[in-house]
């Protein structure tokens, strides 16, 4: 993430200081990372992951056919993923994605028709008598309504979160991680929206999956030394609005945070030797749980 820049000349990685040195590729990204080989300050999209610690781009591109070359032939990121060209190409399209469903929603019109095919609904009769919702086996309903939005400032502020939070996520992350902690954050979301919700209350919004992109920035921020002190002033900020302003489901904010953190946790905190599988086992438990929750709340409502 960005941050203002800050005094650092001559500052050791280990001090204790108020600022942090700055990325030597991305002035006013502070940074607690420093690479291995040349000892240059590194943000989340500069990382290459090495045998040990992290190498910086410059020191990659030297590298010969042996020693750290050797590794750094096989570029990755911190969270042993593939590192990309363009490393918000996924937040691009997830974006494109969103907006371009909220055109469609403004389109169609007719009363929110669109809104009400595709939006979260646990069970209710529609206009014509006919029952809908996720009980009566609309289970796409629980995915599609994390791409819905109807009103503007609505997708505004989820749009901004999603750039702001989605590009160094995405970097740090690489493209396969950082898809499975959007989507499934999304859909715990949705899964508690379902569990505890009214079951004829239409629900709809990227919420869930951005507050998931949230928690995780806390955890990688953690893991980077980063100061904690402005994600955790924006998460109360934005816990403060969801339990306080009304017409907000909270139980989609909270139930993607709470997926957010737990996938994050295990992909930057995981052991390089089994990585992918402490990494893969945990998206398989928190989306097991998920749908756990949608198995109970369905056989509730019968």
């Amino acid at each position: 993430m960005d941050h203002p820049p800050g005094s650092h000349g001559g500052q050791d990685q280990t001090a204790a200081t108020d600022a942090l040195p700055e990325c030597y590729r991305h002035p006013g990204r502070e940074t607690g990372i420093r690479c291995t080989r040349c000892e240059r300050p590194i943000c989340p999209e500069c990382m290459i992951s090495a045998a040990v610690g992290f190498q910086c781009p410059a020191c990659v591109r030297q590298g010969s056919g042996t020693g750290h070359g050797a590794t750094a032939s096989r570029p990755r990121t911190l969270a042993g993923g593939t590192i990309a060209e363009d490393p918000r190409l996924l937040t691009k399209i997830l974006l494109g994605i969103n907006i371009a469903v909220f055109l469609a929603v403004l389109a169609v019109g007719e009363h929110d028709r669109l809104a009400l095919d595709l939006g979260l609904i646990g069970i209710a009769y529609d206009d014509d008598g006919q029952l809908i919702g996720v009980a009566d086996g609309q289970w796409y309903r629980l995915l599609t309504s994390v791409f819905l939005h109807e009103e503007i400032w609505h997708i505004a502020f989820n749009m901004l979160g999603l750039w702001w939070l989605g590009g160094p996520l995405e970097a740090a992350l690489g493209r396969a991680r950082y898809l499975a902690l959007y989507l499934i954050s999304g859909l715990a979301g949705s899964a508690l929206t379902y569990l505890i919700a009214a079951p004829n209350q239409l629900t709809l919004g990227a919420s869930g999956a951005v507050f998931g992109l949230l928690g995780a920035t806390a955890v990688l921020m953690r893991r980077l030394n980063y100061d904690m002190r402005p994600v955790l002033a924006l998460l109360a900020l934005n816990l403060l609005f969801t339990f306080t302003w009304s017409g907000i489901a909270w139980q989609a904010h909270v139930g993607g945070l709470v997926a957010g953190v737990a996938i994050a946790m295990a992909m930057v905190h995981a052991p390089r030797e089994h990585r992918t599988l402490v990494q893969s086992g945990t998206c398989a438990v928190v989306l097991l749980v998920t749908i756990g929750l949608i198995v109970v709340r369905t056989m509730q409502l019968g």
